[in-house]
């Protein structure tokens, strides 16, 4: 596939930083973000607002297909709308996982949703935050960063993160859960958790944001997709 609309695709574990670095990404191009991972969950937010069941695939597709969905990032993070909704508080539910989990197994979702992530490529530019951007759905992209960090370091901060939001949690449960995710996600045989062929990878283990940051828009730079001065 072709590409006419600049790309950066984000992909890696769960805890590397992701979101992180596609959210001051796409603010210092000022580009579009595609946070991939929350489209399931803003699929089963519309269907309920339709009073569409989750279990009828065909009406589904059809509301996946006309998904009218923006993430806009500021400086609290992102705000994700649906048409002039927003809907960030909505969907991050346990509800909503669920619905998100019920809707991800339907192949025709899944497909029609390809199609409309693809969609979101528009000028000028596009940052999509993701598991397997670089490798399924913009595999022409200019630039395809893999994140990582070890799965001690993302268990620690995810442990940091609960403490945080004053909620409880065990160190080694979470670093035995992140480590069944990365084994069932590198196993799966439908888009496994791998870097594309052609991925820069930054382990953010020993790294700052700030230095992620860096890391990334230097590549940027190194592949013409902005200037030094620029961002």
């Amino acid at each position: 596939m072709s590409l006419a609309v600049p790309v950066i695709c984000v992909d890696g574990p769960g805890g590397a930083g992701k979101g992180t670095l596609s959210q001051r990404l796409a603010q210092s191009l000022q580009w579009h973000l595609l946070d991939s991972g929350a489209l399931y969950r803003i699929l089963g937010f519309a269907c309920r607002q339709l009073a569409i069941s989750l279990s009828d695939e065909g009406r589904v597709v059809a509301v996946a297909r006309e998904l009218d969905v923006r993430f806009v990032t500021n400086e609290a993070g992102v705000s994700v709308f649906l048409g002039d909704k927003d809907v960030s508080l909505s969907i991050r539910t346990e509800e909503g996982g669920s619905d998100a989990s019920q809707v991800a197994v339907l192949p025709a979702v899944r497909e029609a949703l390809l199609c409309r992530q693809q969609e979101l490529a528009v000028f000028p530019g596009l940052v999509a935050d993701g598991r397997d951007m670089g490798t399924v759905v913009f595999p022409s992209a200019p630039l395809k960063i893999f994140l990582t960090a070890s799965a001690e370091v993302r268990a620690q901060r995810r442990f940091h993160q609960l403490q945080g939001q004053g909620q409880g949690g065990s160190l080694p449960r979470l670093l035995a859960d992140i480590e069944e995710r990365d084994r069932r996600d590198e196993s799966r045989s439908v888009s496994p958790l791998v870097p594309a062929e052609d991925a820069a990878v930054i382990d953010s283990s020993e790294l700052s944001p700030d230095d992620v940051l860096d890391a990334a828009l230097k590549l940027a730079v190194d592949r013409g997709l902005m200037s030094e001065t620029s961002g």
